[in-house]
């Protein structure tokens, strides 16, 4: 792992715990205020909006100006989105600063993605620099809500302050800045001739490829895992009395797991297939959802979130791999718009619907739906074995 690529994992870290600490810190404080589970959903889902319209034209305006111009965009957008909800923490600014921070972090993402991507070199590469690559969101999962956690829970000890979440809304505002600081020096890559001579193909022609249809299908399936445990810790753990700090720490303890994982990937990447890989992650799930609304502690949340982190963790670097491999160089920022636009269309939509769903059959239901669901999908991703024949790079 070089030194660029260390710095590119640091600069992601600072700008996705912005949205990671805010994506927690302003549930909490809209459940405070006295809105219900379902309003709280809605919240969630705007971290997504965002996303699902500006993700491929992301895409594309990484492919035409690379890295640091992106990123300089994105820095900018993220610290008036946290910022805002410092000045004014009531619910509609909370929404205004779901949707900035959720965007810019989508658009930074494709930009590090691409950049990384188009830097390595054949399909093993591709496996170790993506594994490397996602440490930062896991990582950043953690940190972001565990200090916004203790920020709430220790920064404002007055009865009925808000001192702690503005604390913590402030923080988040200040980490994106250091992200322009680590990737404002880093090496462009030279720039790819999309089309010699033609038109320009359209986005959408990549959805003509079984495959591709195929991979997105299995993100969206797994993301979706994410999104139900992002949604469901938090108002478990207020239905329970559990403390802010501590709720941080679940889902802390699920990032950290991912970030462990995400480490030994690299180092066992010549011996794994994508396929197999998602494959498990999908049934080991389901497996997982079966039983977590079972657990009524703390710590047994926590067990239950760790292995999730453990199973989850992995899907990430294998499916990025293999859509470097299946799509064309030159359309990389558009694939990974189209991909980042379609599991984030589901984010809009899915934490509304934990809400309704939650407030209609209970928690528990939300975790055993989407586990049959994902169960029952993982026959998707055994079709994915024979994809990689004919495709992409070695």
């Amino acid at each position: 792992m070089n030194r660029e690529l260390v710095r590119l994992i640091f600069a992601q870290i600072c700008l996705h715990a912005c949205m990671a600490g805010t994506r927690m810190a302003a549930p909490l404080l809209a459940l405070r205020q006295g809105y219900s589970p379902a309003a709280v959903g809605v919240l969630l889902a705007l971290f997504a909006l965002t996303q699902v319209f500006l993700a491929l034209p992301a895409g594309r305006f990484a492919d035409r100006h690379g890295l640091r111009r992106p990123i300089g965009y994105s820095v900018l957008a993220a610290v008036i989105g946290a910022a805002a909800a410092v000045a004014f923490p009531v619910f509609p600014v909370l929404c205004l600063s779901a949707l900035l921070t959720g965007g810019a972090t989508g658009a930074a993402v494709i930009s590090l993605q691409r950049h990384v991507g188009r830097a390595a070199a054949g399909a093993l590469q591709l496996r170790q620099v993506f594994s490397w690559l996602s440490i930062g969101p896991a990582v950043s999962n953690f940190l972001g809500p565990f200090i916004a956690g203790l920020l709430i829970d220790h920064a404002g000890a007055a009865p009925g302050s808000l001192f702690g979440y503005r604390a913590a809304f402030f923080l988040m505002a200040v980490l994106p800045l250091a992200t322009w600081l680590l990737v404002r020096r880093a090496r462009e890559l030279p720039p790819v001739v999309l089309v010699p001579h033609g038109t320009r193909p359209k986005a959408w022609d990549l959805l003509r490829e079984p495959t591709f249809r195929r991979l997105l299908l299995v993100n969206w399936f797994l993301s979706s895992c994410w999104d139900v445990h992002t949604f469901v810790v938090p108002v478990l753990g207020f239905e329970r009395g559990i403390s802010a700090s501590v709720i941080g720490s679940i889902l802390g303890a699920f990032a950290v797991a991912a970030a462990v994982v995400r480490m030994l990937l690299p180092f066992v990447a010549a011996h794994l297939r994508e396929w197999r890989v998602l494959a498990g992650a999908m049934l080991i799930t389901a497996s997982l959802f079966a039983v977590y609304p079972f657990t009524r502690s703390a710590l047994t949340m926590g067990v239950c979130s760790v292995l999730l982190g453990f199973t989850l963790g992995t899907a990430q670097p294998m499916i990025m791999s293999m859509l470097h491999q299946i799509t064309p160089e030159a359309r990389h920022g558009e694939a990974l718009g189209l991909r980042l636009m379609a599991i984030n269309a589901s984010s809009v939509l899915m934490p509304m619907l934990f809400g309704w769903t939650g407030a209609l059959i209970g928690i528990a239901g939300v975790f055993w739906v989407t586990g049959a669901v994902v169960g029952a999908g993982s026959r998707t991703a055994w079709l994915l074995k024979n994809s990689l024949s004919g495709h992409g790079r070695p």
